[in-house]
């Protein structure tokens, strides 16, 4: 149901390299690329959109919003997660489990303000 989501920033061509590099071992790639807006992804599947404001206004994180991306193990959140933290992110919560056999997950905001979640949920 989800086509992709868009996080505001400031600086396109950091936060594509930045989400790039960080989402690599997910086998992403730059599906195109426009003077504002970049798209991330795998094709055929929901995409992670980074742009400069249309508005040209300062980006801004809203209060509740949060982009939750699935690596598929908790191996696999435990190393994006140490990877987003050693590439300047701010951590929101280290891995773990928020329910018990349920829900793992892990929690971090990036250098323009986004709330980013890695998570993995068993079968």
């Amino acid at each position: 149901m989800i086509g992709y989501v868009t996080l505001g920033v400031k600086d396109l061509a950091a936060a594509k390299a930045f989400y790039l590099e960080l989402l690599a071992d997910m086998h992403v790639q730059l599906i195109f690329d426009m003077d504002r807006i970049a798209m991330i992804g795998r094709p055929g599947e929901p995409m992670l959109s980074v742009c400069v404001p249309y508005n040209e206004e300062a980006p801004s994180a809203g209060n509740g919003n949060m982009v939750a991306l699935a690596p598929g193990s908790t191996e696999a959140v435990d190393k994006l997660y140490a990877k987003a933290i050693s590439m300047g992110a701010t951590s929101d919560g280290e891995p773990g489990w928020r329910i018990e056999g349920v829900f793992y997950g892990a929690y971090f905001f990036d250098k323009d303000g986004n709330k980013v979640c890695f998570f993995f949920m068993p079968s």
